[in-house]
């Protein structure tokens, strides 16, 4: 049975949405701030998680990045916060959809729902995901471009990895950084402009095109074939 997270901070409002998801079939468990999510979290069992941005502590945005430093689990927001900024920051730092509050009981399953079979359908696909012409091959850690293999390092990989599954998505130095290298790394973002251009070398005018720079924030992957 699918297992619900609901981290939100008002006691009522957690009896509230579970109460919604039991009786859509889901199963529930609570959190009720980030450290207590973390908790939950580490136990494996959650399929989704439910996030209110305004918490004590860590705020959602920065549980969100917690998460996805280690776990690709959908995560939807579900706050009060219904401003346009909010919902685009939600979804560039790993969010999966961004529902404000009310809502009703309908969308509310509906979307998460919708969520999840995107997540499933994406997590049984083949080990290989192929755009703008570079084929990653998950199992074996190779690269091709044209048939043709492209030696990387193991931090060029992860970092076209992670550009590469999530298309259009802009990723700040800073993020990168600390999801390649972890947080305690002690060198600079320099770092990561340094890898982005090797890697482009490595995969040629063409291809490397793919890896794209967003002045003033970090990098996103574009797919001209999409």
């Amino acid at each position: 049975m699918t297992h619900i997270l609901i981290v939100d901070d008002e006691e009522d409002m957690r009896h509230l949405i579970s109460m919604y998801l039991e009786n859509a079939g889901f199963t529930v468990s609570h959190a009720e701030d980030g450290q207590e999510a973390s908790k939950q979290l580490v136990k494996g069992k959650t399929d989704l998680v439910l996030l209110d941005i305004m918490l004590p502590g860590k705020n959602g945005f920065e549980i969100c990045t917690d998460i996805r430093k280690t776990s690709e689990i959908p995560v939807i927001f579900l706050t009060a916060k219904g401003e346009e900024w909010d919902k685009v920051k939600g979804l560039q730092i790993g969010g999966d959809d961004y529902i404000v509050k009310p809502f009703s009981p309908g969308e509310l399953t509906a979307r998460i729902r919708a969520v999840l079979r995107r997540f499933h359908k994406e997590d049984e696909q083949a080990t290989t995901i192929e755009k703008a012409g570079i084929l990653v091959d998950l199992s074996s850690h190779a690269v091709k471009v044209k048939r043709k293999s492209v030696p990387l390092t193991l931090k060029e990989f992860e970092l076209l990895l992670l550009l590469i599954k999530n298309v259009g998505r802009v990723f700040s130095r800073e993020q990168l950084l600390t999801m390649i290298w972890g947080d305690d790394y002690s060198g600079g973002t320099r770092t990561v402009d340094t890898h982005i251009k090797t890697l482009r070398m490595k995969l040629g005018k063409e291809a490397g095109a793919a890896v794209a720079t967003v002045w003033g924030i970090g990098y996103k992957f574009e797919d001209p074939t999409a």
